[in-house]
């Protein structure tokens, strides 16, 4: 088959513009493998031209996840994903420039014409997943070998043909015999492959849209003194900030990014503050063992079916992250050794 742009010279492109990660899927794999079918996040409802999508990847540093508290990480998010929206868009420019009309989707949006819920147009998890940069976790955050979850994606639709790449069929994720994530998580919102979005939401979104429509259905009902005390509330400075920060939400909660092992950021930056779990309690490691046994058992998991396994890695963990931290330790020693090597010849020419 002949295409109508070299994927390399797309990806080299879009490497150049800022991008860490960059894959291609075909539309036409995103229009048949929907993340639910139910409510079809495709790219034939937004435009039926689109040929192919360009995913892009741009990572969090993981600087902001030794930090005392969320803050840090919550900016950065502001930061990484105006930083990869501009990549994308001049993406989208040389696309253009090319003769391929291209746009860039939203990588923060909702369409409440999906579920009533925050659900956009486009998953970019499973935009990831199906251009071959990682697989689900066990909480359903795509997981890249490279940065685990510690990434942001979007993805710009093309009526260019690109050659797709091949969806990573090895389970990335550790799964259930690891389960930090869920043993993170302040509000026990994991599931076996799945998440409980609205307990995730609570700390996730804690100025969300919903909170929003919340605080001031509280307020109108108020009389005057208790107004005037909630316009210095909290929770209103919350939303401010989230409207300032351009990002949807003032708020994140990074716990489950930051204790995940996957990626050589993990090992070189977070393995030593992240290797102790504060929020690990009897229950949570009573659940996970729970999904361990369901799993050996074959019983039946709501996150594992046919079709969700798709994006989980079909081919199950076979080592990936053990692979992935002895070639890390390999390189640490080599860069060691060649240190201390220049050391000895700069000694020695000294003398």
């Amino acid at each position: 088959m002949e295409y109508d742009l070299d994927a390399t010279v797309v990806k080299e492109k879009a490497k150049a513009l800022g991008a860490d990660l960059v894959g291609v899927v075909s539309a036409k794999t995103l229009n048949d493998f929907p993340p639910d079918p139910k409510w079809p996040q495709t790219p034939e409802r937004i435009s039926e031209h689109t040929k192919s999508v360009i995913v892009i990847a741009k990572r969090i540093p993981a600087g902001a996840f030794r930090a005392k508290s969320n803050i840090p990480v919550q900016y950065i998010d502001m930061l990484v994903l105006r930083s990869m929206d501009r990549s994308a868009y001049k993406l989208t420019e040389w696309l253009e420039n090319e003769g391929h009309p291209s746009f860039v989707t939203a990588a923060q949006e909702t369409d409440w014409a999906y579920k009533n819920a925050s659900y956009g147009r486009l998953s970019t998890r499973h935009l990831g997943i199906e251009a071959g940069l990682g697989t689900f976790g066990l909480e359903v955050n795509i997981l890249t070998p490279e940065f685990g979850p510690r990434v942001y994606l979007t993805g710009v639709l093309t009526e260019a043909t690109i050659e797709a790449d091949q969806r990573i069929t090895e389970q990335v994720c550790i799964g259930e015999s690891c389960s930090r994530c869920l043993y993170s998580c302040p509000t026990d919102a994991v599931r076996h492959f799945g998440i409980d979005k609205r307990a995730c939401a609570t700390e996730a979104q804690e100025f969300g849209f919903t909170t929003i429509l919340q605080f001031w259905g509280h307020f109108v009902k108020q009389p005057a003194e208790i107004q005037r005390k909630l316009l210095t509330d909290r929770e209103l400075f919350g939303f401010w900030q989230g409207l300032l920060r351009v990002v949807g939400s003032f708020g994140d909660c990074p716990r489950c990014l930051a204790v995940c092992p996957v990626g050589n950021d993990y090992h070189a930056h977070l393995s030593d503050i992240q290797k102790v779990i504060p929020e690990k309690t009897p229950e949570k490691v009573e659940k996970a063992k729970g999904f361990k046994l369901a799993r050996k058992n074959g019983d039946h998991i709501d996150g594992l079916t046919e079709w969700n396994e798709r994006w989980v890695g079909p081919d199950g963990y076979q080592g990936m992250v053990a692979r992935q931290l002895q070639a890390f330790k390999k390189e640490q020693r080599e860069k060691e050794e060649a240190a201390a090597n220049a050391v000895s010849e700069d000694q020695g020419t000294t003398i």
